[in-house]
């Protein structure tokens, strides 16, 4: 049987309203801590779009590209974003928060490596450092929650 005609799954929200309501402030408040930080609402669609291409996450690609298109984003770099380590479009600050959330997303690979955070910490300070992690963590989260609940992109 293919994946994509297997049962519906379980619907987080209804079934425990009130996890899927704090993962939600969770989201808000790193979005917030974002925002205080003063990092680029551009930026953080980059850290979104890469940690859901390396968790897999169909339905989150297809939002937070969206979301980046609607920021000004190319589609020469949203293209190329899995690719950014040889693209020349990236800035040394988007790639510093590049590596960094691939690291947090990778974590099992070994950790967060100590170059990686000093890259990061050469081109952001210590709040915006904070709001990349959290929102790394939280795109995981719900990476892991759509991936799971078998959530499909609209069409």
């Amino acid at each position: 049987m293919s994946e994509n005609l297997s049962p519906s799954r379980v619907a987080l929200k209804k079934i425990t309203p009130d996890v899927s309501a704090a993962m939600g402030s969770l989201h808000a408040a790193a979005v917030s801590a974002a925002q205080e930080a003063k990092l680029e609402p551009e930026l953080l669609e980059l850290v979104r779009i890469r940690a859901s291409q390396i968790n897999g996450c169909a339905f989150c690609l297809d939002l937070h590209t969206r979301d980046a298109r609607g920021r000004g984003e190319t589609e020469q770099r949203i293209h190329t974003l899995n690719a950014w380590r040889e693209a020349p479009f990236f800035t040394e600050r988007e790639r510093a928060a590049l590596a960094l959330t691939e690291a947090v997303t990778l974590v099992h690979d070994g950790r967060v490596p100590d170059a990686v955070y000093a890259e990061a910490a050469g081109v952001f300070d210590e709040n915006q450092i904070a709001a990349l992690i959290w929102a790394a963590t939280v795109i995981n989260a719900y990476n892991r929650i759509a991936i799971a609940t078998r959530m499909v992109p609209k069409s």
